[in-house]
């Protein structure tokens, strides 16, 4: 059966509650202890260390730096490559700085507690180092189903032959705090998901200069 992908996020996705076999492995169940020393951070900063709902990841693309950092932080440009994100635009110009805001929007399928519905993402960076890391947050909003804040990092690291990826999420809202396990279930593979087609479409790509 085709996987499904749909994205939720404030970086992360909402899908079939499946994640295949290629997949990067999920994180163990939602904690709402503090960060790990491990923990994804940008400029010093990671996740809501208090949220319930968190997962980490991270996958080896074989692809130079740029072509890396360029998929990933040209947001407009993320339908071509996502599958589920439905739109993308920037609420300004220019490369990605602290401040810099845009909006995207994602389907979210109907589960026994909400309704099918489109989710409408206001993603604000909080800090970015060109070529290193990127963090971002905001609010997702759809009918019957909302994200209060969900805190997105990434971080990408040069290593022999291409880049590492590494990313952590949390999410947090009482809606979906009311059922964590079944959160925990959509916010993981979302992000496994997410590098899966950020690594599909770097490798695809010419290199960047």
């Amino acid at each position: 059966m085709t996987r499904t992908r749909i994205a939720l996020s404030v970086g992360a996705a909402l899908l079939a509650v499946t994640a295949c076999q290629s997949a990067p492995s999920s994180s163990p169940a939602p904690s709402s202890s503090a960060a790990a020393p491990d923990s994804v951070t940008c400029e010093g900063q990671g996740i809501n260390p208090a949220a319930q709902l968190h997962h980490r990841t991270e996958t080896r693309i074989n692809a130079p730096l740029s072509t890396v950092w360029q998929a990933q932080t040209e947001v407009e440009g993320w339908p071509a490559w996502q599958k589920a994100v439905t739109s993308a635009k920037r609420l300004d110009e220019g490369e990605l700085r602290a401040g810099s805001r845009f909006e995207w929007t994602t389907p979210a399928p109907a589960t026994p507690t909400t309704p099918a519905t489109t989710l409408n993402i206001t993603s604000t960076v909080l800090g970015v180092r060109t070529g290193e890391c990127v963090r971002w947050s905001g609010p997702a909003v759809g009918e019957g189903l909302g994200i209060d804040e969900g805190v997105h990092v990434w971080t990408f690291t040069e290593v022999d032959g291409g880049v590492l990826v590494r990313t952590e999420e949390s999410w947090t809202g009482a809606q979906l705090e009311a059922d964590p396990a079944t959160a925990i279930k959509i916010l993981a593979p979302g992000l496994d998901y997410w590098l899966a087609d950020l690594k599909a479409a770097a490798e695809a790509r010419p290199a960047q200069r």
